[in-house]
């Protein structure tokens, strides 16, 4: 069987390497690379590889946080890790990874991890997965960039994620932040936690405190400690209506 491989590395000539490798190994296809947690993320479920060689260092989401969370997927790929640091090996395995290659990867490694990932379909690696590892614990906390470091915003600050382009805001307690994990994923991952008022906007259900609709029909919501109201799109409006029996 072909293998579809996608690579995910922040470094243009790691991805140019890994693909030169890949070029002279039999029954495997390059599908698609990327740059990020986040391309890894997205491109998986895109485009449905068997096999993700990812990066472990890597800007916004970093390659640990994407494995755990592509082990969550339906029929999840194999993940290997290629990083330049062997420190992180013990946090790969945890993250349920199938192979951890140190850089510079040599084209017999590559081969045998892959040759490994082989003896597993994606249904059988999904079922495998199913039946002995613990599911992905959910994040109690969603980390956001600023000039200082990396600060962890716990999810019960959180009033409302919205979508602006390529980020998404973050507004909580302490006062917005950008991330650039999709409105998708973050949907996924907390749904019962958060309720999809409009294609571009996250409420928290706790820190919901009233709904409101004007004479025209349209819907509104308000949150706790939030000065504007937050417009229900239509589509959404019956999906509301329903979750809450107004």
């Amino acid at each position: 069987m072909q293998l579809k491989i996608l690579v995910v590395d922040d470094e243009p000539p790691a991805r140019a390497r890994l693909a030169s490798l890949l070029a002279e190994i039999a029954d495997v296809r390059l599908v698609g690379e990327g740059a990020t947690g986040r391309d890894a993320l997205e491109m998986t479920m895109d485009l449905s590889p068997d096999v993700v060689l990812l990066d472990v260092r890597m800007p916004d989401v970093d390659g640990l946080e994407a494995a755990r969370r592509i082990a969550t997927m339906s029929e999840p790929p194999a993940v290997i890790f290629t990083t330049a640091y062997d420190e992180y090996a013990v946090n790969a395995f945890e993250a349920q990874a199938a192979g951890y290659l140190v850089k510079p990867i040599r084209k017999d490694k590559l081969e045998a991890a892959l040759a490994a990932c082989r003896r597993l379909t994606r249904p059988q690696l999904a079922h495998a997965e199913a039946a002995t590892a613990a599911p992905a614990p959910r994040r109690s906390h969603v980390p956001v960039r600023r000039r200082d470091g990396i600060h962890l915003i716990p999810l019960g600050e959180i009033r409302c994620f919205q979508a602006d382009q390529k980020y998404t805001t973050v507004r909580h307690s302490g006062g917005d932040d950008l991330i650039e994990d999709s409105l998708r994923l973050l949907e996924d991952e907390f749904a019962d936690l958060f309720v999809r008022i409009h294609r571009s906007a996250l409420v928290s259900v706790q820190h919901l405190e009233r709904i409101e609709r004007d004479p025209d029909g349209q819907y509104y919501v308000r949150l706790k400690n939030v000065p504007d109201r937050l417009a229900v799109s239509r589509r959404m409006a019956g999906d509301l209506r329903d979750r809450f029996r107004l």
